[in-house]
């Protein structure tokens, strides 16, 4: 398995950095954001260190990337959002990634939100 030993969600995979896990399983890791934008807002990671959606590929990701995505609808019902919910994933500079560790955002809760 890929690790970044300076990427803080590698480091949170190995557990050198303590999180608010929801789901996990060989593959995939969920927690709560540090700084939520939404009164539920989780991060969808896979435990190898792929830095953005660039570095995937059909052949070698479709399987992982489709596994995040249909995660979401679960996670955010047992997280009690129930009136719908948003995913976004950030790629590179300019889509605005701050954390070079591929990830999902899920957003959920009542409306607005104060970034958007």
């Amino acid at each position: 398995m890929s690790h970044d030993p300076h990427c803080i969600f590698c480091k949170i995979v190995a557990g050198q950095i303590p999180s608010r896990k929801v789901f996990e399983d060989e593959e995939l890791l969920v927690f709560h954001d540090i700084h939520p934008w939404a009164p539920v807002h989780l991060l969808i990671i896979p435990k190898r260190h792929i830095a953005t959606l660039y570095d995937t590929s059909p052949e070698q990701h479709q399987a992982l990337l489709g596994r995040m995505l249909a995660l979401a609808p679960q996670l955010a019902l047992e997280q009690g959002v129930t009136n719908g919910f948003r995913t976004l994933i950030n790629t590179g500079a300019d889509g605005m990634q701050e954390v070079q560790h591929l990830h999902m955002h899920v957003f959920g809760g009542p409306r607005p939100w104060a970034r958007g």
